[in-house]
């Protein structure tokens, strides 16, 4: 295999990529493998300082980057930032939908605030970044949208009902969009990983029996790595992927697989 094929099949030269909570963790990896295929990319979160820190590690490694702070669930917040980005010239071509919290209560413990903060996030951040690129996208005839759906969109476990119903809501949300936006040059798709080793699942990595509980029930007996995950944001957004639209792709070690 040459250069010139892996440039022309999974190269992102000429496409911008917007990442949504991508100061670390999944996110900066995404950020980072999207711009090492040549992407110029936008890095997204709530701090300044943080985003400022992860964009100077990927100009380190000759990844063209800029910062754009903004919280996903102020729909205005993300109208504003991605129309400055549109006059920057820095328009997303991709934009990731990564931008998550996590609440870990039984239902009977949980208050409708709570309950209302995942799905502002996930699900009204998915929509909210959905909603601003997706006027360039259409004029452009040219977009690839991805959000960050789970495993436990389609299996659960014990306190997290509110986590589970917004991230099976972003894969049918994913659904809709691949069929209303389809013809027009945009693929929509999601990812579902499993569990991912970083900050965001530090809770679970720190509680006693839950290495044990992972290896039995992961065919490959172990926690995701999020370089394990992010390569797949790169095949969802370059020409290998522009046939895939629609599609919830469960990167999980074969959990979902296991009777």
């Amino acid at each position: 295999m040459t250069a010139s094929y892996f440039q022309s099949t999974f190269g992102l030269q000429q496409r911008v990529a917007c990442i949504t909570g991508s100061a670390s963790g999944l996110g900066f990896a995404i950020a980072r493998h999207l711009g090492r295929a040549g992407a110029r990319v936008v890095v997204n979160d709530l701090d300044l300082k943080r985003c400022n820190n992860a964009v100077q590690l990927l100009r380190s490694e000759g990844i063209q980057a800029r910062v754009a702070v903004f919280d996903v669930s102020q729909a205005d917040a993300v109208t504003r930032a991605i129309e400055t980005l549109n006059e920057d010239d820095w328009a997303p071509d991709i934009m990731v939908s990564n931008a998550g919290n996590q609440n870990r209560k039984p239902v009977t413990e949980m208050s409708l605030e709570q309950w209302q903060s995942l799905f502002n996030v996930h699900v009204n951040g998915a929509f909210n970044c959905a909603h601003a690129v997706l006027p360039h996208m259409v004029r452009k005839g040219f977009g690839r949208i991805i959000l960050m759906s789970s495993v436990a969109g389609q299996a659960c476990m014990p306190g997290i009902a509110a986590y589970a119903s917004a991230k099976g809501a972003i894969a049918a949300f994913t659904r809709a969009l691949a069929v209303e936006y389809g013809s027009s040059g945009i693929t929509s798709n999601a990812l579902a990983p499993g569990f991912v080793r970083t900050q965001f699942t530090q809770g679970l990595q720190e509680r006693e029996g839950f290495d044990s509980f992972l290896q039995g029930a992961v065919p490959l007996g172990r926690w995701a790595d999020p370089d394990d995950i992010a390569p797949a944001v790169v095949y969802l957004s370059s020409n290998a992927g522009a046939f895939v639209n629609g599609h919830v792709l469960s990167i999980d070690g074969g959990m979902l697989a296991r009777m």
